[in-house]
């Protein structure tokens, strides 16, 4: 018969062997045995329990973190919690050309990991709305009268001051930063308006606030405020390891000695507001230019600088390309064209003898309104009549000189520099008439696809205006569709298109422009690129402040998993070496009471011990 004998590495005493006819014999095994065997189950399961727990704890804060910010898109949309005393707040007052805004924005403390950002979200109150108030007019209307200033914006302060809890004050950052009417502005006037600020806010409000947090920032400075507001929105900052997430091969500037790294496509912004156009977008490697000429007009559109919390961690390094192009918006656009038709126009009838345009009845025909569309021109006391033509690829042809192309290689508007764009691994969002030329009227607003726009485009120019009117009528456009946008969309379709395709050179194929009102379903100001740039290092402030309440916290942190392990083997090894000495003074007394009670049995036999020992 068959026999399986189990011998560990243990005493002799623990042996045992299993029959396989009598598998009943496990239970012959002595009541020790079973106990031990029981207790060093229990230690296993007890120790495999807590590396299971430890890892479903660590791994799942690692999950929890790759869907971080799809959560805050969902959570960021209820009421800021003013009773969390880990909250931290920030103040930012954009002050434009027609009025200035006041933003709350708060963060949580930080995580303490230096690769990682600030979590800000803007301020939401006890109703969920955004903080946020507006005033009018705007800053620059002062620049005679500087004395005012404070009074001016008072309100904007007290009204956030309401809402950032009282004990906040004194470490909640306060920046005011003025915009483009400001700019326009003499520099003494300037200085005047910001020396107000400085000198009476801080009498009387508590806010972290300092000379340097009043200034007027520039166009570029705005640029690459949007361009990190929008790109944090995204996610675009956050290192991934997941293989579906686009990146890029970027070459940090001022390391050219060192290799490239790998990390998240960023997006660049294009916005085409009424006066102007701006575009926005990272350029991930080492530019070449084509004159020293270029290269001294690329060291003001070009910005370098460090989003990390480290000035030595270059893996938050960014360098953006930023251009803004006056008179390339919209309305100016339409302006300038209509100037043109009408200098040309009265040009054309003094040598030719006519009257075009100038009485209803034979008017100008303009191939940049809906058919039969009717429009006027007022300059110099005189009236220019337009009636539409609807022709959409003429009107193209018309408005491509305003683009001011030169022959010159990688230039856009104006002839101004621009970096090559990677057009097979680049994502862009275009933004204001990027949006409304093609969601307000054709309704194709999001993916942009250039050969479905034209036909939309040239669709809508052919239509009769009195069609259009109809359709109005009967609520078949946007919401904020008016009879100024049906009027103008031919024209401005036109000009979009030729802006990006003519004027930054992007390829008719190209399927990597999203056109949007909002990000997430709420609108992006410049202000949290603004918040975000300026408070990046009060991460290593936070990280600091942590290593100083414990000189071990990085010990705690790092060993916290093993001490479990040690923990544990400590535990076993204890309980061993606990049972094999119990085992071992039981042996021994055991050996004891054989020893005493072995005269008495001889005795009982009958035989003198001496004659038992030779028989055996």
């Amino acid at each position: 018969m068959g026999r399986i004998g189990v011998s560990c590495l243990l005493p002799a005493s623990w042996h045992f062997s299993i029959s396989p006819i009598g598998c009943p014999r496990i239970f012959n095994t002595t009541l020790r045995q079973i106990v031990v065997i029981g207790i060093l189950a229990a230690a296993v399961s007890l120790l495999y329990y807590s590396l299971v727990v430890i890892r479903n704890k660590y791994g799942r804060a690692s999950r929890d973190k790759r869907f971080h910010r799809y959560l805050a898109r969902v959570t960021d949309t209820e009421a800021t919690d003013t009773n969390n005393p880990n909250l931290n707040y920030g103040i930012v007052v954009d002050c434009g050309s027609s009025g200035s805004r006041i933003f709350v924005y708060c963060w949580p403390r930080h995580n303490g990991n230096p690769h990682d950002l600030l979590d800000i979200k803007q301020m939401r109150d006890k109703n969920r709305k955004p903080v946020v108030m507006k005033i009018k007019p705007g800053i620059s209307e002062f620049a005679n009268t500087p004395e005012k200033v404070s009074d001016y914006i008072f309100p904007l302060l007290h009204f956030a001051a309401e809402h950032v809890p009282r004990a906040k004050h004194k470490e909640t950052p306060l920046y005011i930063l003025c915009t483009a009417g400001m700019r326009i502005l003499p520099e003494s006037q300037q200085k005047a308006i910001l020396e107000d600020l400085v000198t009476d806010i801080p009498v009387h409000f508590d806010f972290l606030f300092s000379d340097s947090h009043a200034e007027v920032i520039s166009g570029k400075q705005e640029g690459v405020y949007a361009w990190i507001g929008i790109n944090f929105v995204l996610g675009r900052f956050e290192h991934t390891d997941d293989e579906d997430e686009a990146v890029v091969e970027v070459h940090i500037p001022g390391s050219e000695n060192k290799e490239a790294i790998f990390r998240k496509r960023t997006v660049g912004i294009l916005d085409m507001g009424g006066v102007s156009t701006q575009i926005a977008y990272e350029v991930p490697k080492t530019v070449s230019f084509a004159s020293s000429q270029q290269e001294e007009v690329a060291k003001n559109l070009l910005a370098e600088f460090n989003l990390g919390c480290d000035a030595h961690q270059t893996e938050h390094v960014y360098r953006v390309y930023v251009a803004t192009f006056l008179g390339f918006g919209g309305n100016a656009a339409r302006q300038r064209y209509e100037n043109s038709v009408f200098s040309s126009t009265v040009l054309k009838n003094g040598l030719l003898g006519r009257q075009t345009g100038m009485t209803s009845d034979s008017p100008y025909l303009d191939p940049c309104l809906p058919v039969d569309a009717q429009d006027e021109i007022h300059q110099n006391g005189q009236i220019m009549y337009l009636r539409g033509t609807g022709d959409f690829n003429l009107c193209r042809e018309l408005i491509q000189p305003f683009m001011n192309k030169t022959n010159e290689t990688q230039t856009s508007l104006n002839g101004v520099y621009q970096p090559a764009v990677h057009f097979q691994n680049s994502e862009f969002y275009g933004f204001s008439e990027f949006y409304y030329s093609t969601e307000d009227v054709l309704r194709m607003g999001g993916d942009y696809n250039a050969a479905k726009f034209i036909k939309a485009a040239k669709d809508y120019c052919a239509t009769k205006w009195s069609v259009l009117r109809e359709r109005f009528d009967r609520g078949l456009y946007a919401s904020h569709a008016d009879l100024h946008r049906l009027k103008y969309q031919c024209f401005k379709s036109a000009w979009v298109y030729e802006v990006f395709h003519s004027g930054f050179s992007f390829p008719a194929s190209y399927s990597n422009l999203k056109t949007a009102l909002q990000v997430y379903d709420k609108e992006v100001q410049w202000t949290l690129g603004a918040i975000l740039y300026r408070t990046r290092f009060l991460p290593l402030r936070d990280i600091q402040q942590e290593n100083f309440r414990g000189s071990h916290s990085h010990w705690r942190s790092f060993s916290f998993v093993y001490n479990h392990y040690l923990f544990f083997v400590c535990f076993l090894i204890v309980l061993l070496s606990i049972l094999l000495y119990l085992l071992r003074l039981r042996r021994i007394h055991r050996r004891m009471l054989w020893n005493s009670s072995s005269p008495s049995l001889w005795m009982e036999e009958g035989l003198p011990p001496q004659k038992i020992s030779a028989a055996l």
